[in-house]
């Protein structure tokens, strides 16, 4: 599935590749084994604080709020494809949201009921790290809101494709 992207592990603008996984093949690690002192080490503070604990970034604050490049959005604990950036819209929620995943089974949910209220809260299904929580609020054609932390993601960029199928030299 990679041979889509580009991985450029030393782009920290867009953080396309986890940095504690530039040398492994994420399907083949066992996440299940991976305990707290893994994930302290591994992830930023407010990565670990974020998808480790179930927190939330503030508001306006993430790096792909904005963000409107073509790729596909990976969990960034384990580099699982998410969400594709066809499906990311602008909610004025302070969030990255998207109407869509890559695959239902690549995130889980479970009911939240935190602060005096139900939500849905979503996560990723290889490495359990915590994403935000999917509302029903959103534009067709799902009606739905995944509200995701920036931190919990990266953005892999699509590979350029060549503006000319004509061959060189024709």
């Amino acid at each position: 599935m990679f041979n889509i992207f580009k991985k450029e592990a030393n782009d920290a603008s867009i953080g396309t590749v986890s940095p504690h996984l530039k040398d492994i093949e994420p399907s083949q690690v066992n996440w299940a084994d991976k305990d707290d002192e893994y994930w302290k080490r591994v992830l930023t503070p407010i990565q670990y604080q974020v998808t480790r604990q179930q927190g939330t970034e503030r508001a306006f604050t993430g790096q792909f709020n904005h963000f409107k490049e073509e790729g596909v959005y990976t969990c960034s604990n384990c580099s699982q494809p998410l969400f594709h950036s066809s499906t990311k819209y602008d909610s004025g929620s302070g969030w990255p949201a998207f109407f869509d995943i890559f695959s239902k089974e690549n995130v889980e949910e479970k009911v939240d009921k935190k602060f005096g209220m139900t939500r849905t809260e979503v996560h990723c299904s290889r490495c359990s790290a915590h994403l935000g929580h999917v509302f029903p609020d959103g534009p067709q054609p799902t009606g739905l809101r995944y509200c995701v932390n920036s931190v919990a993601l990266n953005h892999i960029p699509l590979l350029e494709r060549s503006s000319s199928s004509t061959p060189k030299g024709a």
